[in-house]
């Protein structure tokens, strides 16, 4: 597979970052303490995968981790799935956020379409999740009870979720922009006995009443004992429907002071149930357990982000993505984290750049799709707003093009250290990322994860160097699920992870690892084009479509049709007055065949009007494909898990036109 990338870096680290970076501070400690050293920080990585037991107790250690029983043994056997960490130790998450308090710096920041930016101090924070966690103790709650969160990314969801974690509650949450069968087909499966709510929000200057869905909610979910509604839309607890007359208001939540006390529970304890996307099934409810999210986003965000206590650090999410989960791990070593709810372009692509410039960030995260809009609407971060305090860019969600780390430093700051991550919900980190001890090229990930023994693999699972194959984990990590809730046999599991290769988890990328250790992701696997023999990435595609400058999306499927035929229709979303003619198809199709290969020009070129994406913007690749298979939609994708269901009738309606190409009844 061809690519394009710089040879020559776009950023190096000076010996002063270096020096500085906490990964060198660990460096020195574990010769200090262990005898251990390491010259670079792929010696580190390889040490780190290959001495599992011995890296993650050296965590332990590093972090000093408060556990009122020791652990026994660190981990039991490395196997896939099954391994268990720590066993013997008990622990509480909340503890660790809590021991990190301030005088001097604020734990929140959070500002809103519809609210100034806000402070919360840890004191506040402190007082008010002690308060919570007595009112939910007092409707009952206890060690293992769930409890959920129809909420935005607000002060009050992460209270709520401190409060849970204090207890040894579960939490769950989904964001109010999902459809209602959505979070029921989520909330349901886990059985809650407490939803806290919001009677409604606020996206791109219009206003959304959520208190119906409320309701139908607590029709849907009979677990529910009690149900809390936050005055968010309102800002006061104003009259309700007959059908929640019997709701907690949120006031009553904080009414009874109480001091915070931390139940003691095992390191394998769950914490919390994320899902999968839901885009072709039921979601999948992941569960993590306690510790070893403790131990893995204090590892990514500490070692692998450079993050450090009083930095201030954002990550643009909702409470629907992981990404929500692991800014809230910031409070885990003191840093400030920073919430913004709202739409990114609301009331101009500059809103996120404003927040940054007026909260002094230090890291600001976001997606890729997020730094193509920017690229795209020309907006001038750099120029327009003080970033001085601002020295990382996150990036993930999907690949970063090597168009999106020149934009970055041309355009934002030059001398940033841009950190392109990718990871995924299942793990609730980065399997492959930054690393602030080395340079940045154009289109890489400068590294794999500490503690992520991240290969390539070939169909037979034979590893491989400098080509691209199924990205694949051969070691067990901490933050791995411990299981799928109503999976009791662990079926879904091991049907999700290691049914290609048994023992080995295989995420569903392709990725190429370099001989310098970076790596490049390719998009999902499990949507790749196969032509004649060749693989693409469908992220190979769209970076150069998606640069022609009358487009501005576009998506890429590729299709089995009858008599060993293959169908590879791509699909653009015109800027404003743009025509596709025969002039721009030709264009695109050039731009493809010199800038990667003939293989990939596609067969047609269509005119949409958008992309179909999941709520937390990824393209509908799999669902498109599948519909052209002759799979229903209904079957094919979950309708309340997108964010723009209305722009699958026009694929709905073109399948069946692939359809009979692929039945060989028109030419």
């Amino acid at each position: 597979m061809q690519t394009l990338f710089d040879s020559q870096p776009l950023w190096e680290p000076s010996d002063a970052v270096k020096q500085q970076a906490n990964v060198t501070h660990y460096m020195r400690w574990l010769a200090e303490k262990k005898g251990l050293r390491f010259e670079t920080r792929e010696a580190l990585w390889e040490w780190s995968v290959s001495e599992l037991e011995d890296f993650w107790s050296s965590l332990w250690e590093y972090f000093r981790i408060q556990s009122s029983s020791s652990y026994t043994t660190v981990l039991s056997e490395r196997v896939m799935p099954g391994a268990h960490w720590f066993s013997g130790a008990r622990l509480n998450y909340a503890e660790h956020v809590f021991r990190n308090a301030s005088e001097t710096r604020p734990a929140i920041l959070f500002r809103s379409e519809r609210h100034e930016l806000v402070s919360v101090s840890w004191v506040e924070l402190e007082r008010k999740v002690g308060a919570i966690a007595h009112a939910l103790s007092e409707m009952g709650v206890k060690s293992g009870d769930r409890v959920v969160g129809y909420l935005p990314n607000i002060p009050e969801t992460v209270m709520a979720f401190l409060a849970c974690a204090s207890l040894g509650a579960v939490w769950s949450s989904c964001s109010p922009d999902f459809g209602t069968n959505s979070v029921i087909d989520r909330f349901k499966q886990i059985e809650p006995v407490v939803l806290i709510a919001i009677d409604g929000y606020q996206y791109g200057g219009k206003s959304f009443d959520r208190r119906s869905v409320v309701a139908e909610l607590r029709h849907a979910l009979p677990s529910v004992r009690h149900t809390v509604l936050i005055p968010y839309l309102s800002g006061e607890e104003s009259a309700l429907p007959e059908e929640l007359a019997d709701i907690v208001p949120w006031s009553d939540m904080l009414r009874m002071p109480a001091p915070l006390q931390y139940e003691q529970v095992p390191f394998e304890h769950p914490l919390w149930i994320l899902y999968s996307s839901g885009t072709t099934g039921l979601p999948k409810p992941i569960v993590q357990g306690q510790g070893g999210i403790l131990l893995e986003h204090l590892k990514g965000l500490v070692l692998d982000m450079d993050l450090k206590a009083g930095d201030r650090f954002f990550w643009f999410t909702t409470t629907g993505w992981m990404m929500w989960n692991l800014l809230v791990g910031g409070l885990l070593l003191g840093a400030t984290v920073l919430l913004y709810d709202g739409s990114p372009a609301y009331p101009d692509m500059g809103a996120l750049w404003r927040f940054a410039a007026d909260t002094h960030m230090n890291l600001f995260g976001t997606s890729a799709a997020y730094i193509s809009s920017c690229m795209k609407s020309g907006v001038e971060p750099g120029a327009l707003y003080d970033l001085s305090h601002l020295h990382c860019l996150g990036s993930t969600g999907s690949p970063l093009s090597p168009e999106g780390f020149q934009w970055v430093y041309e355009h934002v700051k030059s001398d940033l250290w841009l950190a392109s991550i990718s990871g995924g919900t299942d793990v609730c980190s980065a399997f492959v990322g930054g690393s602030v001890l080395l340079p940045v090229y154009a289109g890489e990930l400068q590294c794999r994860m500490l503690g992520a023994k991240i290969e390539s693999y070939d169909e037979e699972g034979h590893s491989l160097m400098d080509e691209v194959g199924e990205l694949v984990i051969t070691a067990p990590m901490p933050s791995m699920p411990l299981f799928f809730w109503n999976d009791s046999e662990h079926v879904r599991y091991r049907e999700s992870y290691f049914a290609t290769y048994p023992g080995v988890w295989r995420h569903g990328d392709w990725i190429k690892v370099t001989p310098r250790g970076s790596a490049i992701i390719y998009g999902r696997s499990d949507s790749t084009i196969n032509r004649q023999g060749i693989r693409m990435g469908s992220s190979e595609i769209y970076r150069v479509v998606e640069a022609v400058p009358e487009l501005l999306d576009s998506l890429i499927v590729g299709v089995e049709m009858s008599g060993g035929r293959y169908y590879m229709p791509l699909f653009v979303v015109l800027r404003e007055g743009v025509i596709l003619d025969d002039s721009l198809k030709a264009t695109i199709k050039n731009r493809l065949r010199s800038a990667i290969s003939p293989h990939h020009v596609p067969d047609e070129i269509h005119a949409i009007a958008e992309v179909p994406r999941t709520l937390s913007g990824k393209k509908l690749e799999v669902p498109i494909k599948k519909l052209f298979m002759g799979i229903p939609v209904e079957k094919a994708a979950s309708l309340d898990a997108l964010a723009n269901p209305q722009a699958l009738r026009y694929f709905v309606n073109f399948a069946r036109t692939v359809q009979e190409r692929r039945e060989g009844t028109t030419a």
